[in-house]
């Protein structure tokens, strides 16, 4: 009987890691995260099983086709920054086609999941959500503007929509709102990533804000669109009928991104960056969490 040591299994181990990465599963766990609340709250409670799960398994395939595409099409720049170089494509793990080839394998799959289980509608803004992530901002604005993830925001922002219109055939304002909340949340968290990444993005010759317009400018930014994010996580409680679970721990946790974003404006420092960085992962997470424990616990008090 042969036996395979682990420096002959470790290629294969480490081929299979690479076409998992490709799809940033991490990203896709967040992006389904803020999916989940547009589901309960476009159906009042729970939708059927076909569409809840349909609707999940939609976008996740969405969203791991456009990060596909995306590490396609930044292949030459995630070679030149530390932060990435050792990305599948760069790092020489996986050829280019093979991210190509995915992409378009679960946009394919992303396409009937969603239209066999949902609508039509949702199956077209998840279509588009992919076009617009790896065509428009990673191909075009991402290279050209400072303004990249600003208008960029937009990709990230989704799912909401996608959810909302699964299970109603149509976008309301709440799913506007729950998209708004996550656009204003984007240029904060990215701008706060570039701020001790300046460095590798100058490497790549990418337009980011610090690079662009430096550091004082990016912090100002951060803070003026903390100001206008937190606002709009308030109005949606009474524009989609969430409660005190929700709307509570928002306002605490605004003030909180408020204050850390004021804090780095007037004391710059890399560290502060870092902290901002990693509490508006953990800021977004929470806010839809209670969003949906809100959804639930209602919806469990009501009998629905």
């Amino acid at each position: 009987m042969s036996v395979v040591t682990p420096a002959l299994a470790a290629p294969g181990a480490r081929s299979a890691r690479a076409w998992l990465e490709l799809t940033k599963p991490r990203i896709v766990s967040l992006v389904l995260f803020t999916g989940l609340p547009a589901l309960l709250l476009a159906a009042q409670g729970f939708p059927g099983p076909r569409v809840f799960w349909g609707a999940l398994a939609g976008i996740a395939l969405a969203a791991a086709s456009a990060a596909s595409f995306n590490h396609y099409f930044d292949r030459d720049l995630d070679g030149l920054m530390l932060r990435t170089r050792t990305r599948p494509l760069p790092a020489g793990v996986l050829p280019p086609s093979a991210a190509a080839g995915l992409g378009f394998v679960l946009a394919g799959l992303s396409w009937m999941v969603l239209l066999l289980t949902t609508n039509l509608l949702a199956a077209v803004l998840a279509l588009a959500n992919i076009f617009y992530y790896s065509v428009v901002y990673t191909v075009w604005l991402k290279r050209r503007t400072p303004q990249n993830i600003v208008i960029g925001g937009g990709a990230g922002a989704s799912a909401p929509l996608i959810a909302w219109a699964a299970v109603s055939g149509r976008v309301d304002l709440p799913a506007i709102l729950l998209f708004a909340i996550i656009f204003l949340w984007t240029p904060p968290h990215f701008w706060a990533l570039s701020l001790y990444r300046r460095d590798d993005y100058l490497r790549a010759g990418l337009p980011m804000l610090p690079v662009t317009h430096g550091e004082p400018e990016t912090r100002r930014q951060i803070l003026l669109y903390s100001l206008v994010l937190v606002p709009v996580t308030l109005a949606v409680a009474p524009l989609a009928g969430l409660g005190p679970l929700y709307w509570v721990p928002a306002a605490l946790l605004g003030a909180l991104f408020i204050a850390g974003a004021e804090h780095l404006r007037r004391s710059p420092d890399t560290a502060k960056a870092v902290r901002l960085f990693r509490y508006s992962i953990l800021y977004l997470f929470v806010l839809f969490l209670m969003m949906t424990v809100d959804v639930v616990v209602r919806t469990l008090a009501g009998g629905r």
